[in-house]
């Protein structure tokens, strides 16, 4: 009955702070400076039928009307239509979702195998030279902006060694059948081998850090004498005994990291000019176009907040010690 209540309680709070972020994102789109209407009202239009499109998406209400309207949408999953391309925001989320997905998975991935097993060699290693030179530069890739790290890569490697596309997620001309088909050729792991990188160097540090803190702690258990009175091979305590035993915090670190890698990527494609949503939002932000601009913030707010109920509930799975009261 305790996880019961602590799946209702916890489902009910995410509940309430989505509802939270959508209403602070409808105020904060309409408090921002600028007339909304200005790229999709013409100037050479009559008075009439200026009116005519502006009361067909609604601007024209009281705010109170819009908002009612805006969460009744939402309810439904209704996303509304861009002003400025007059397209369902369902589909522009549909149609870049997937690019920025392929782009942070990809680098959480690599981030992740490579932050794991140097966080098990620092803390197997701990006071050697190896573990000082590879914290620092964990500390040092979490410190640095991430998009000032791409735009040196694009100027050093892409401008002035034209090993890497400067921009884009394929090459112009290049047309793929379909998404399958684009995300397997050579052309597009050319593009992407360089934003990934970015985003894995930045994301490295966070496993690496936590996990050498959890190898330092468990390998003052008493488990790891035993294993070591039981003649067992250094190589074989390390990985099959004491690694195995300290994932548990990089485990549920790894669903909150998720929730904020998507976010965390919108710098990195506004820099390399990749088409996925955070380069989509900054430009709806740029347009004023409300519609797509929520569209693409909700989508970012749900993957945190759902990615943070997914760690509470999958830390009470793996450690058998946790009671829900």
């Amino acid at each position: 009955m305790g996880k019961l209540n602590f799946f209702v309680r916890r489902t009910a709070q995410l509940v309430v702070t989505l509802w939270a972020v959508a209403t602070a994102l409808f105020m904060l789109f309409r408090l921002m400076p600028g007339d909304p209407t200005s790229y999709i009202v013409s100037p050479q239009m009559t008075p009439e039928v200026r009116q005519r499109i502006i009361e067909s998406y609604g601007l024209n209400d009281p705010l109170w009307v819009q908002y009612l309207r805006y969460i009744e949408n939402l309810a439904t999953l209704d996303l509304g239509r861009s002003f400025n391309t007059n397209s369902e925001v369902s589909e522009i989320l549909a149609t870049y979702l997937p690019n920025t997905l392929v782009l942070m998975l990809s680098a959480f991935v690599l981030a992740y195998a490579v932050g794991v097993t140097l966080g098990v060699l620092t803390g197997w290693y701990r006071g050697s030279r190896f573990e000082k030179s590879t914290v620092v530069t964990a500390l040092v890739g979490r410190s640095i902006p991430s998009f000032w790290v791409g735009i040196l890569v694009i100027w050093v490697f892409g401008a002035t060694f034209g090993v890497i596309p400067l921009s884009g997620m394929t090459s112009i001309g290049t047309e793929p059948e379909g998404f399958v088909d684009m995300v397997t050729s050579l052309d597009f792991l050319h593009h992407l081998v360089a934003p990934m990188l970015v985003l894995a160097f930045y994301y490295m540090g966070y496993p690496l850090l936590i996990m050498r803190n959890s190898m330092l702690e468990t390998l003052s258990e008493d488990f790891i004498d035993i294993c070591r009175a039981k003649g067992l091979s250094e190589r074989a305590i390390m990985f099959r005994h004491a690694a195995r035993n300290a994932m548990l915090p990089v485990l549920t670190a790894a669903a909150i990291a998720v929730g904020f890698a998507i976010g965390g990527s919108v710098l990195i494609e506004t820099v390399f000019g990749w088409p996925g949503i955070g380069r989509e939002m900054i430009r709806a932000v740029m347009r004023r176009d409300y519609p797509v601009a929520q569209g693409t913030f909700l989508v970012l707010a749900l993957s945190v907040v759902l990615m943070n109920f997914v760690a509470d509930l999958l830390y009470g799975v793996l450690d058998p010690r946790v009671t829900y009261e």
